[in-house]
């Protein structure tokens, strides 16, 4: 089961689809959330989250790839990387950008209202 989400910034809206899991559920129970995304070492928007998420059933770790939405458990914040990055312990990967990740290109301090999103009709 997956789970379509929707990140809408000044600059436009990325859509994104969330993979099953204890997180992402836990992450969907606070949705809709206001963020502000600043960059991080070049290489992901990162913002806080307003509480840690559950990661009982999350592997160690993960090697992220651009357009991954994760969750970074060491610091409780949520990351959207927009370049690759090696293997990471306390990553917990929460879905994927679908489209619009170009929308954050040089952006820092963006707001972000992240809520869930229709799913298509079938």
């Amino acid at each position: 089961m997956t789970f379509p989400i929707r990140l809408i910034t000044s600059a436009g809206v990325l859509e994104a689809t969330l993979v099953e899991s204890l997180a992402t559920r836990d992450l969907l129970a606070l949705l809709p959330l206001e963020l502000t995304l600043r960059d991080y070492a070049g290489t992901e928007k990162v913002s806080d989250l307003p509480r840690r998420l559950a990661i009982e059933d999350a592997p160690a770790g993960v090697k992220p790839e651009v357009g991954d939405l994760t969750y970074y458990a060491p610091w409780g914040n949520l990351a959207i990387f927009y370049r690759d990055f090696g293997y990471a312990k306390g990553l917990v990967k929460l879905g994927r950008i679908d489209s619009g990740l170009e929308l954050l290109s040089g952006a820092d301090g963006l707001p972000l209202r992240v809520e869930r999103a229709e799913p298509p009709v079938t």
